[in-house]
């Protein structure tokens, strides 16, 4: 073929009109995905609150639950739980919700146990569905055993906040009601992921014990709720039951400062001694602490007890709390309660209890004392 001119019409190639088809495929391919984008798929999301509960024995417990409408999505939500403990009816109001695009709506599901619910925590699933769509949410239920009225435990700090791979520390003082038996702690639930807990004494056969709770690096950061309870048997052999919540918050922005002190001398039974504790900071500005605890970890004996097997333990001290002002402002240099300006009668002090036993096994004995605080920088 010839153009007017005379001159021969050239041919577009093949390979150029193949380059032009696909990009043409690309271009639609693309739109396509454009268009997915801007229109996703309905569906719902669901919401609980609050996240956990604790409950007695034949006690109910209630949770809101919030369902909202996404990408368009509109119709009736069936709700539904599992995971309830044995002996828990669980029932929503109501059971079924409609929705209209880009609208929430809530019911509440009501969580009823029953006199022999086994005490424990347990995790609960809550889902919404509507045909194909569905979305779920974690809660959790602590069940605890019914209160007595022979002894009650308060706890404090109520809520500590240490990095992860920190230990925290939280003293218990337990009033009793005509009640004089040992009484066993024990952390029901709440205790986050590689954290281990440890109460001295335990069990105690006098008004106060101590929590350390033992944290990894790899704990996950957050706020757990931890349920302690206390256990102990009336004259007829009966079992009672006390309970306490703190809290402890894992935070990795936290610096960890440090805490440390020793007991000056040696302490006999009936005798204590005050910890001049020695504080460190790690940031460039004054901190300001908000808790400083202490606990006995552990005893070493001398030789001779050793040899002799003679026994001595932590519950053989007991630990009173710092009770000076708070906050408590340390300088960026760091400092002591005594160069702080702290009265030696609010300091700690650990004290040998007098007892009936033979604690010839703590004459000479060195003890391993862990400490927690929470502050931050001013």
């Amino acid at each position: 073929m010839h153009d007017q001119d005379g001159r021969p019409r050239r041919r577009k190639p093949a390979v150029f009109k193949a380059a032009l088809i696909s990009l043409a495929l690309l271009l639609g391919s693309a739109g396509a995905l454009i268009a997915a984008s801007n229109n996703p798929k309905p569906g719902i999301t669901v919401q609980v609150s609050p996240a956990s509960q604790s409950v007695q024995q034949g006690q109910s417990a209630a949770y809101t639950v919030t369902v909202t409408s996404t990408g368009g999505f509109s119709g009736p939500v069936n709700l539904a739980s599992a995971g309830l403990p044995a002996g828990v009816s669980g029932s929503f109001t109501p059971q079924s919700i409609t929705l209209a695009s880009g609208t929430t709506a809530t019911a509440t599901l009501n969580a009823a146990t029953a006199p022999t619910t086994p005490a424990g925590t347990s995790p609960i699933t809550i889902t919404g569905t509507s045909g194909k769509v569905s979305g779920n949410v974690n809660a959790s239920l602590t069940v605890n055993y019914k209160m007595t009225s022979a002894f009650s435990v308060a706890a404090t700090p109520d809520s500590v906040t240490i990095p992860p791979g920190a230990t925290a520390v939280y003293s218990l003082q337990l009033a009793r009601n005509n009640f004089s038996g040992p009484v066993s702690f024990s952390v029901l639930g709440g205790l986050p992921a590689g954290a281990t807990a440890q109460f001295s004494p335990n069990p105690a056969t006098g008004s106060s014990t101590t929590l350390q709770v033992a944290t990894t690096a790899a704990s996950p950061t957050g706020t757990s709720n931890l349920y302690l309870v206390g256990t102990g048997k009336d004259a007829s052999g009966k079992a009672q039951y006390a309970y306490a919540n703190v809290q402890l918050v894992l935070d990795s922005t936290v610096k960890q400062f440090a805490i440390a002190g020793k007991v000056p001398g040696t302490l006999s039974p009936g005798t204590s001694a005050a910890l001049d504790l020695q504080i460190s900071n790690p940031i460039n500005k004054s901190l300001s602490l908000t808790n400083l605890s202490v606990a006995v970890a552990g005893v070493t004996r001398n030789a001779d007890a050793v040899a002799r097997n003679l026994a001595c333990t932590p519950a053989d001290f007991a630990v009173t709390q710092y009770s000076g002002p708070y906050p408590l402002t340390v300088p960026a240099a760091g400092g002591t309660l005594s160069g702080l300006r702290v009265a030696q009668s609010a300091w700690p002090r650990v004290g040998m209890l007098d007892t009936s036993a033979n604690q010839d096994g703590c004459k000479g004995a060195t003890l391993q004392l862990a400490y927690s605080g929470s502050g931050q920088g001013n």
